[in-house]
């Protein structure tokens, strides 16, 4: 039970936080002063908290709902900042997304997991019994497979109209993984999990015809920036469905809006690094360039992408709060 008391106490600084929203307008938070922010910063926390406090309440059902939605305000005000200028974009990939990368690696490793688990899975399945193939492998291409012909060769014949193809399906494949975060992660995990699947399968079938070489040289050129790029849209996804399931202290809407801003810079990062690998897919992957030649480009791109995401970034630091106003809350 609430006590009148503590409602007293807290009730003028969730004034205090409606005052300083309304005062905001149109123009954001440019209508505020520094200090206001610094104030409307820790206002923001402690709102969360007493919103937490509240809800373990069921009498105070509508002080909740004034509460979270007072929250919500003030959220969409904290985290929606200025507006962006052009330069910002150069600062999201030179600072923002290696940052959030390195904050969000353990659901970017969980989603390489799932992936290579399943992918193991069906190689091993694939090679104790090859009807498992053709459950997912269609006649055409397990023919092409048992003559030991690559089926990529088409694509050397319409390069730009292939590279645009598999572009435009590498990103619908991985803001798909991404969104499906949302079925409270069991679509993101599906996605991982069908994937790895398919891989396996097709590692499998090319082993046992004797061209794993033949594979590796098409996929190992642009794989080294997608299947990575994957891995990272799959850890947003679960990261949309951490912010669903375990809200913590947080409503469950807030805490969706916070870790799916992390999500979405995810995904907004490598999309980039799908452009680049849909690029080599279809003008370098199929073609007949040396082996070596695809394993160096391989190696290069490799080494690129690990240099960039080692880049460690300081994380945006809370606004400083006085001392007295920390003894006032």
């Amino acid at each position: 039970m609430i006590s009148t008391s503590w409602l007293q106490k807290r009730r003028p600084y969730w004034s205090r936080t409606d005052e300083l929203l309304k005062l905001t307008g149109k123009k954001g938070v440019s209508a505020l002063s520094h200090s206001e922010l610094q104030e409307l910063a820790l206002l923001y926390r402690q709102t969360a908290s007493d919103l937490a406090t509240i809800r373990e309440d069921p009498a105070s059902r509508s002080l909740a709902q004034y509460l979270n939605q007072l929250l919500g305000r003030a959220h969409n005000l904290i985290y929606m900042g200025r507006r962006s200028r052009p330069a910002g974009i150069i600062t999201f990939y030179r600072e923002t997304f290696p940052r959030v990368f390195h904050e969000t690696l353990p659901y970017t490793m969980t989603a390489f997991g799932i992936f290579a688990a399943f992918t193991a899975a069906a190689f091993m399945m694939g090679i104790m019994n090859p009807g498992f193939q053709r459950f997912f492998l269609d006649s055409a291409m397990m023919d092409t497979i048992e003559k030991r012909e690559m089926w990529t060769h088409s694509i050397v014949a319409i390069k730009p109209l292939a590279s645009s193809t598999i572009m435009t399906n590498n990103l619908s494949v991985s803001f798909t993984t991404f969104a499906l975060g949302m079925t409270a992660g069991i679509g993101t995990v599906w996605m991982l999990a069908f994937n790895g699947v398919l891989f396996g399968v097709v590692n499998a079938a090319c082993w046992q015809a004797g061209m794993s070489d033949k594979l590796w040289s098409f996929v190992a050129p642009h794989s080294v920036l997608e299947l990575p790029a994957i891995f990272i849209a799959g850890g947003a996804g679960l990261l949309l469905a951490k912010g669903m399931l375990f809200p913590g202290y947080l409503p469950r809407r807030v805490s969706i809006a916070l870790q799916g801003e992390k999500a979405v810079q995810l995904v907004l990062g490598i999309t980039p690094m799908l452009i680049i690998a849909g690029t080599v897919e279809g003008f370098v992957s199929p073609t007949d360039l040396p082996i070596s030649l695809k394993l160096s480009l391989a190696f290069v791109l490799s080494v690129m992408l690990a240099l960039y995401v080692k880049i460690k970034t300081p994380a945006p630091t809370a606004p400083a709060v006085s001392a007295t106003a920390l003894r006032e809350l």
